[in-house]
C-alpha cells in the first residue's frame, strides 16, 4: 500500500482548474525517478519473520481454546466471540485505543510532525502499523513524497466521478469509484499470470499504496462536484497527504490542517473486527484484490451504525442548534435528547 519521490511538476502547477477542466488527469505530466522503495525494502525483511513466529506459535498452541460461543452470539452478529487476529491496533473500553501498543499520547509525542505542527503526520501512523516500528522523520517524508507521486486518477475514474447525479450520496459515490479503479490492479493483473503465493504480498502492497495515495483525490473530486464549483487543486508533492486533502478540499487554515491530521491519524485503525474492516479482510480472503475489498469495506462504512453514524450526529446537532438554540440549557438539552430516544433514534445516551 518504489519510492518514487524525484518528480517534477511540468506543466502544471499547484492551482485550481476551471470547471470545464473537472480532474481531467492532472498528474499525468508529473515523471517518476524510480528508486528503492525504503518500506517495501523493510516489509521484506519482516514478513519471514513474522512467518516464522506465526507457524511456530500455531504449532504450539493450535489447538487451544481461546473462548466459548454462546446463541445469543450468533445471534449478535457474532459480537463477543473471540476469532480475529490482529496486530495493528487494539481498543480498550476503559483506556482506549492502542496503535502498536502506543495510546493515541504516545503516538502524538512519537510520530513525526510537520513543520511547525504539533499533531503527528497520518504517514506516521501508518509506518507504524506496517512495520510496527516508529518511523524517523525522513521515512515519514518518503511516505508522502510515494504517496504524492501515485495521487493521480485514472481517466475513466474521473470521467465516471464527473457523470454522478449530485444527489448521489458522497459515499456511493466513492465505494463505486474506487471499485473502477480496479482495472489498475497490480494484484488482479500478477494473479492472472500466475503469481506465486509467496509473492501475493508485494502486489498487494503495490495496490495499497496506488490506493492510499488516490483517496485524498477522489474524495476531493467527490466534495467539490457536490458542495463546490467543480474546480480542483492539483496535488502538490511538497506537502504531506493531510495537507493536500486538505488544499484539495479548499482549505488552507493551519488549525483545521492539524486537525484533519490528527483525525487521519486516530481514525487509522480500529482493530479488524469492526464492519468495514472486517468485510475488507473477508472480501480479501477470496483473494478478491485490494481495490475491491476497500471498496466492500466503505460500503459498510457506510452504514448508519457504523461510518454515517459521524454525519448523522452533526445532522442532529445542528437540529439541536435549530430547535433551543446555542445557548440551550441544561433542562432543555434533557428533553431534547428524551425526545430523540423516544423518537426510536438511539443516538444518545444521557449521562446526566
Amino acid at each position: 500500500m518504489a519510492l518514487k519521490a524525484g518528480f517534477s511538476l511540468l506543466t502544471f502547477s499547484r492551482q485550481c482548474l476551471p470547471a470545464s477542466q473537472k480532474w481531467m488527469p492532472s498528474l499525468n505530466n508529473v515523471r517518476y525517478m524510480h528508486h528503492k522503495d525504503e518500506i517495501k525494502e523493510r516489509l521484506a525483511a519482516i514478513i519471514p519473520e513474522k512467518q516464522k513466529e506465526v507457524k511456530e506459535f500455531r504449532a504450539q498452541y493450535g489447538n487451544t481454546p481461546v473462548g466459548e460461543v454462546t446463541v445469543d452470539m450468533m445471534y449478535g452478529g457474532m459480537r463477543g466471540i473471540k476469532g480475529l487476529v490482529t496486530e495493528t491496533s487494539l481498543l480498550d473500553p476503559e483506556e482506549g485505543i492502542r496503535f502498536r501498543g502506543y495510546s493515541i499520547p504516545e503516538c502524538q509525542e512519537l510520530l513525526p510532525k510537520a513543520e511547525g505542527g504539533a499533531e503527528p503526520l497520518p504517514e506516521g501512523i501508518f509506518y507504524l502499523m506496517l512495520t510496527g516500528e516508529v518511523p524517523t522523520k525522513e521515512q515519514v517524508q518518503a511516505v508522502s513524497r510515494e504517496w504524492a507521486s501515485r495521487a493521480d486518477l485514472p481517466h475513466h475514474v474521473v470521467q465516471l466521478v464527473n457523470n454522478f447525479p449530485s444527489s448521489l450520496h458522497p459515499m456511493s459515490q466513492f465505494s463505486s469509484a474506487i471499485t473502477a479503479m480496479q482495472s489498475d490492479s497490480h494484484f488482479a493483473k500478477a494473479y492472472s499470470e500466475g503469481i506465486h503465493k509467496s509473492k501475493y504480498w508485494e502486489a498487494t502492497y503495490e495496490d495499497c499504496m496506488d490506493l492510499i495515495a488516490k483517496l485524498p483525490s477522489l474524495a476531493a473530486l467527490i466534495y467539490r462536484n457536490i458542495y463546490k464549483d467543480g474546480k480542483i487543486v492539483a496535488v502538490d508533492p511538497n506537502l504531506d497527504w493531510g495537507a493536500n486533502f486538505s488544499a484539495m478540499l479548499g482549505y488552507d487554515d493551519p488549525q483545521f490542517i492539524e486537525l484533519l491530521r490528527l483525525y487521519l491519524t486516530i481514525h487509522s485503525d480500529h482493530e479488524g473486527g469492526n464492519v468495514s474492516a472486517h468485510t475488507t479482510h473477508l472480501i480479501g480472503s477470496a483473494l478478491s484484490d485490494p481495490y475491491l475489498s476497500f471498496a466492500g469495506g466503505m460500503n459498510g462504512l457506510a452504514g448508519p451504525l457504523h461510518g454515517l453514524a459521524n454525519q448523522e450526529v452533526l445532522v442532529w446537532l445542528t437540529n439541536v442548534v435549530k430547535e433551543i438554540g446555542e445557548n440551550a440549557t441544561k433542562e432543555q438539552l434533557v428533553e431534547f435528547l428524551w425526545k430523540t430516544l423516544k423518537s426510536g433514534q438511539v443516538r444518545a445516551l444521557l449521562t446526566f
